[in-house]
């Protein structure tokens, strides 16, 4: 199994970046497919971006498309997610996942698809 360690949350101004990232021990991360997720206060978790084991597949929420990329660096096992532009409604709690499906090749925008899931790191995005 693998664990998964979220890091580079913080807070940041309107229209500034952050890039959070998923640290993976245990296995290599290249065995899943990686998503992200956030959960704001009072709200269901969400999903945010995810990619394919090979990385030339991803899949993003409308409210990222454009703004959000995600990546995955096998040599480093860690997955990456770029955020520019950020909003405040960008503002939650951001999970990395991972998908541990043999038979799944694309990744998926479902979080019941994510078998092993980090801890969480806080993104807070004032106006």
């Amino acid at each position: 199994q693998v664990q998964l360690v979220e890091s580079g949350g913080g807070l940041v101004q309107a229209g500034g970046s952050l890039r959070l990232s998923c640290a993976a021990s245990g296995r290599t991360v290249s065995l899943y497919l990686m998503g992200w997720f956030r959960q704001a206060p009072g709200k269901e978790r969400e999903f945010v971006a995810a990619i394919s084991r090979s990385g030339g597949s991803t899949k993003y929420a409308d409210s990222v498309k454009g703004r959000f990329a995600i990546s995955r660096d096998s040599a480093k096992n860690t997955v990456y997610l770029q955020m520019n532009s950020l909003k405040p409604e960008d503002t939650a709690v951001y999970y990395c996942a991972a998908d541990w499906t043999t038979s799944r090749v694309l990744p998926t925008t479902q979080s019941h698809d994510y078998d092993y899931w980090g801890q969480g790191t806080q993104v807070t995005v004032s106006s």
